[in-house]
């Protein structure tokens, strides 16, 4: 039998030199987070379905100049998988915890893709708390969401994702309560493959071991359980964003070219101070496809 071990946050961590993991308790739950570095907090949130480690390839560059601390967000990874409270303001309040149980007064902020819906909530409920705020593919819930197609246009769907107008499938599919867990309990592998090689311009940047560091989490139904109530609290998330005003702190919006277009027009509605640029040469998942790009735009950003 393969060695799952080589998967569990103890062995990751080692790959990563002055990095350390944690366990931490907030807001009624246990988070788990991986920090190292010193200078300046910078709050790393991931997305699905992916966990720290997802940032791993960014984490020692960026630790040089910040004391980097990447979550594992309610419901991912290591964390605690509570059954409620997955809207994001709650999961905000989770992490403005976190940040006062470690004695920060003010952080950097970066998340993506859900990351980034949660990074957007902290910032619009806990403004204080956050410096400067970096969205990588993801913001938080809008209405936007309802105009999302339920078949895709004629010709659009193929093997890589459509710029113009993608085929997110899996935003409904995550919808639905129990069926994804006992379609997907040990074979999210699957799902992971075809994912990647959609969303991705160059999948082979996702390493076989990345994707079984992911496949070792989301394989069990409670993390598939837990990951999708993410996408089922959309509906109070809009109810929420209806209620906010406008960020003031600075905002880096970091697109692939597939989202481009809709974080250029969209992120100017939430935020007074915004730039969006396009990660050239990458798909969804900049970490994997071009770390460079992403330290060398986190970097320029917060200095």
């Amino acid at each position: 039998m393969e060695n799952q071990a080589q998967y569990s946050d103890k062995e990751l961590v080692k790959q990563l030199p002055g990095f350390t993991s944690h366990l931490i308790t907030v807001n009624n739950i246990q988070l788990h987070y991986v920090a190292g570095g010193t200078g300046q907090p910078l709050i790393c949130l991931p997305g699905w379905p992916q966990t720290w480690y997802s940032f791993h390839k960014v984490m020692p560059e960026l630790a040089k100049k910040y004391r980097v601390i990447v979550v594992d967000i309610r419901g991912m990874g290591s964390s605690d998988k509570p059954f409620n409270g997955y809207d994001k303001k709650t999961m905000a309040k989770d992490i403005f915890e976190l940040i006062q149980k470690l004695g920060i007064k003010k952080a950097h902020v970066l998340g993506h893709d859900i990351g980034g819906m949660l990074a957007s909530s902290l910032a619009f409920n806990y403004p204080k708390a956050v410096d400067k705020l970096i969205l990588m593919d993801g913001a938080h819930p809008s209405e936007a969401i309802r105009e999302m197609r339920l078949l895709p246009m004629p010709g659009t769907f193929g093997d890589k994702i459509n710029d113009k107008m993608p085929f997110l499938w899996w935003m409904a599919f995550n919808q639905v309560k129990e069926l994804p867990e006992q379609l997907l309990e040990g074979r999210f592998r699957y799902l992971l493959d075809w994912l990647f090689a959609y969303v991705m311009l160059d999948d082979a940047k996702m390493s076989d071991f990345d994707r079984e560091v992911a496949a070792y989490h989301y394989n069990r139904p409670e993390n598939i359980r837990a990951s999708n109530a993410w996408y089922q609290a959309f509906e109070q998330d809009i109810k929420d964003m209806n209620t906010y005003g406008t960020l003031q702190m600075p905002v880096l919006g970091m697109a692939s070219e597939s989202s481009y277009g809709f974080m250029k027009q969209g992120l100017p509605y939430i935020a007074k101070n915004v730039e969006v640029i396009k990660v050239e040469g990458s798909g969804h998942y900049f970490n994997e496809e071009n770390p460079q790009a992403v330290i060398d735009a986190v970097l320029h950003f917060l200095n």
